[in-house]
């Protein structure tokens, strides 16, 4: 495999498409080949670098759901890269080895793995043996206790130490540092004081030395921040996701593609003219 990060110019957008009946926002359930095709490229011009496909709902309380169900809902979008290749980098967001197997055989460059490779056994040879990168995310828990109470003393050292250990865990299956990025894992297993700090703290993140993704978009912080309801919450996620660039992140997991693109070329312009 080519460089599985030639996609990454942070700060850069990764959409989300996600096949699920059960999602936060925007679960469209299995598509059809064409419709994949379809929403693919759209979402690329409308300025995403990568999309993330996700055939697991990972929202707090979520049930786990089976390698072969999560195959048969991916079917088409796969069917549909591996056919017609559109014109944007696909990550597949798993925890199972067998599924992210079959998504870099259908040509996926990112494996983006909510339990940073604790999971599943086979999770980290498999991306080291394929060539591909990975997202190790920071979740407490599992989607379905994940957010029962949890606690910490310092949110953002506990997060940046078990990122640390993971990315050590990585390398040591052989995956070459450069292919990792890391994420803290907004909402899973976190109050909105942790997502709160843990936006502040991103600059202690990157520290770490490799490119750090946050995935705050419509998350159920705004709703406790704000009142808004899920379907509201689109400005505000723009604004943690600039917060969190002008804090060092490379690339925002977002469903709103198009005003998240568009608001980073505003901040990047604004940078480049100071």
């Amino acid at each position: 495999m080519a460089d599985p990060l030639s996609w990454l110019d942070p700060p850069c957008v990764m959409g989300i498409l996600n096949v699920t009946p059960d999602s936060l926002w925007g679960g469209d359930g299995p598509l059809p080949a064409t419709d994949a095709v379809a929403r693919l490229r759209a979402m690329a011009a409308d300025g995403a670098a990568i999309c993330d496909v996700g055939a697991e709902s990972t929202r707090p309380g979520a049930d786990p759901v089976p390698p072969e169900e999560q195959l048969a809902r991916l079917a088409g979008v796969l069917t549909a890269v591996r056919d017609d290749p559109p014109p944007i980098a696909l990550s597949i967001d798993t925890s199972s080895a067998a599924v992210a197997a079959a998504a870099l055989d259908a040509g996926a460059a990112l494996v983006n793995d909510v339990t940073a490779g604790r999971g599943d056994p086979a999770m980290l040879p498999l991306v080291a043996e394929r060539g591909a990168a990975i997202c190790l995310v920071h979740m407490r828990g599992d989607p379905r206790t994940m957010q029962s109470d949890p606690r910490y003393g310092d949110v953002v050292g506990e997060v940046r130490d078990h990122l640390a250990r993971r990315l050590d865990a990585a390398v040591d299956a052989g995956i070459p540092e450069e292919h990792v990025i890391l994420d803290p894992g907004l909402g899973f297993g976190k109050r909105l004081e942790h997502n709160l700090a843990l936006l502040a703290g991103v600059p202690a993140l990157a520290a770490l030395g490799r490119p750090v993704l946050i995935g705050v978009s419509r998350k159920s912080m705004f709703a406790a921040l704000l009142g808004r309801e899920v379907g509201e919450r689109m400005p505000a996620s723009v604004a943690a996701g600039l917060a969190a660039v002008a804090r060092g992140a490379a690339v925002l997991r977002v469903h709103d593609v198009r005003e998240t693109h568009d608001a980073l070329a505003v901040w990047r312009a604004v940078e480049e003219a100071g």
